[in-house]
């Protein structure tokens, strides 16, 4: 497995090697967008490549099925620009969330659920993906509590609708505890996860979840080793599927990677797994 993390930001490949190689992060953040020249992108991946450092993800965080046409078909051009990208510089995936059917482009709303906006998110990606025709690199819909997928059953019934080999998982257990049933069992949930979307997981995110007293209920997302999220049976079965497989720490202040990766870290020695 590959550890990595947002560092902080760096005016060259040899000054983003550095940072990298400083926090002992193999994996990495794509530095730049699509409106990187191609002399930026050939720098930038030959020094990844003579550091053994994989270029995990892309982002594409956008509303492609925003109800606000113009928006809509700009995340749509976004998606596959960044998606033209992530295949150029042979990243792991390109990953963005499905959207949301309102104004917040990850807000909760009815039709989130609704089969119309189940169709809608897999002409949606099938309209990405064809775009591009990749080859090397996926598509993935990053997991969330009020869209799909929101669960391993809700991706799996994606994939199968979707039906292209370049539609793949993002795995976020966090995002998908979501009730107390699951937050007190997610080591079982987090067995669901890789037992039925072990063979198309390119990349996981790595974070914490606690839930707190106030009804009716509340979880939030910590850092990892401040939370009750099995980072054992997370990086074990992880560990199984790739030995390349990224695991990326996200969404915390710059200050506070450091101490994520040292327990991530610390918890994987105890499972023998390299970082």
């Amino acid at each position: 497995m590959r550890l990595g993390a947002p560092i902080e930001a760096t005016a060259s490949p040899e000054e983003w090697i550095e940072s990298l190689k400083k926090q002992g992060y193999r994996a990495a953040y794509c530095p730049f967008d699509f409106s990187a020249d191609q002399a930026t992108r050939r720098a930038y991946v030959h020094a990844a490549q003579e550091a053994d450092i994989i270029i995990a993800e892309v982002g594409a965080w956008s509303n492609p099925i925003s109800p606000d046409d113009g928006v809509r078909n700009a995340a749509i051009e976004k998606c596959q620009q960044q998606l033209a990208l992530a295949e150029d510089v042979g990243a792991r995936c390109c990953v963005n969330i499905a959207g949301a059917r309102g104004e917040k482009w990850d807000g909760p709303y009815a039709d989130n659920f609704s089969a119309d906006t189940f169709g809608l998110i897999v002409e949606t990606v099938r309209k990405i993906i064809d775009s591009v025709n990749p080859k090397r690199t996926f598509y993935t819909l990053e997991p969330m509590p009020a869209i799909v997928p929101d669960s391993p059953d809700s991706y799996l019934e994606l994939i199968a609708a979707i039906d292209r080999p370049q539609f793949a998982v993002h795995l976020d257990p966090v995002n998908m505890i979501s009730s107390p049933r699951r937050y007190f069992s997610n080591a079982a949930f987090l067995d669901e996860c890789f037992d039925k979307l072990g063979a198309y997981i390119k990349s996981c995110h790595a974070k914490d979840t606690i839930i707190r007293n106030p009804l009716t209920v509340h979880i939030d997302e910590v850092r990892p080793g401040l939370g009750t999220l099995d980072y054992v049976t997370f990086l074990r079965r992880a560990n199984q599927l790739d030995a390349d497989m990224p695991f990326m720490l996200e969404h915390l202040p710059m200050s506070e990677y450091a101490p994520s990766a040292e327990f991530v870290r610390q918890t994987a020695n105890t499972l023998n797994i390299t970082l």
